[in-house]
C-alpha cells in the first residue's frame, strides 16, 4: 500500500518487500511452528509483518524511528538524515506520542527493519577517509562498537579506493550499540597483488540517526587486506 491514508504514514523497507519474506513454505513453517500459521505466514508474509512490528515496538520504541523523506529511494540515497530538530516519530504502539506533529496530514516518514525475530534497526551514518600510498580495487568495511555491544561489518564502498578519498554510507544496525568507543576497519579486493599494498582509514566519522550525534576516530597507519585496523576517538 502506497497511498498516504492518515496523519504519519510509515513505510517499513519502502512498504513492499519485508526483509525475511523469500522464504520457501518448509522454513516458514518451521519458523512460526504449525502448519497452518506457516502457511498463512508464506502466504502474506510481507502484510503479517505489521503486527509482528506492532508488537517489538512496544518493548524496542527507539529501533523503530520513521525518518522524515518524500521517497524510499530518497532515504536510500542518503537523503534523509539525520532526524530533524523536532526529531523522529516511532513507528507503532507510541506513534500517537509525537507530540506537535499529528496534525498534518499526509506526512510520510520511512525506515528499514531486521528481517526475523529482532526487527528493531538504530540507523548511522558511517563516512571514512582513506589513507594509502597508492590507489587500489576493492572494498571496505566497518563495525561499531559501543557501551551496548558491537555490530556485524557494513560494506561502505565498494570500487576504486583513493587515499585520502572520502566514502558515506547510512547503515542500519540491529541494536542500539549506546556510547560508540571503537570502530574497526577491513579492506579486501579477492585479488592476488605481488606487491602487497596497504590501505587504512585515516578518520572515521560515525553519526547517530536519532539525535545527530558524532563520533570522531583517528587512525595512524595502514593495514594488508583482510587486517582489521582499530580506529579509536580523537
Amino acid at each position: 500500500m502506497s497511498q498516504k491514508v492518515g496523519h504519519m504514514d510509515f513505510y517499513p523497507n519502502g512498504g513492499k518487500q519485508m526483509p525475511g519474506c523469500k522464504k520457501n513454505i518448509l522454513s516458514t513453517i518451521i519458523d512460526v511452528n504449525g502448519i497452518w500459521e506457516g502457511t498463512r505466514a508464506f502466504a502474506a508474509c510481507n502484510h503479517l509483518r505489521s503486527y509482528k512490528y506492532y508488537a517489538n515496538s512496544i518493548l524496542n520504541p527507539s529501533g523503530f524511528l520513521g525518518y522524515p523523506c518524500a521517497s524510499y529511494d530518497k532515504f536510500e540515497e542518503n537523503n534523509c538524515f539525520p532526524c530533524p530538530a523536532g526529531g523522529c516519530p516511532r513507528m507503532g504502539h507510541y506513534a500517537d506520542q509525537f507530540h506537535g506533529k499529528t496534525s498534518a496530514v499526509g506526512q510520510t516518514f520511512f525506515l528499514n527493519t531486521g528481517d526475523s525475530g529482532n526487527f528493531t534497526s538504530w540507523r548511522y551514518r558511517v563516512s571514512v577517509t582513506l589513507a594509502g600510498k597508492k590507489k587500489v580495487r576493492g572494498y571496505i568495511r566497518v563495525a561499531l562498537y559501543g557501551s551496548n555491544g558491537n555490530s556485524k561489518q557494513f560494506q561502505i564502498f565498494k570500487g576504486s579506493l583513493k587515499p585520502d578519498a572520502n566514502h558515506t554510507r547510512d547503515v542500519d544496525v540491529n541494536l542500539n550499540v549506546g556510547e560508540i568507543q571503537k570502530v574497526e576497519f577491513l579492506w579486501n579486493n579477492n585479488m592476488i597483488n605481488l606487491f602487497r599494498p596497504t590501505l587504512g582509514a585515516s578518520q572515521i566519522t560515525v553519526q547517530c540517526g536519532e539525535d545527530g550525534t558524532e563520533y570522531h576516530f583517528c587512525g595512524d597507519d595502514t593495514v594488508k587486506k583482510k587486517v582489521l585496523q582499530s580506529l579509536y576517538p580523537c
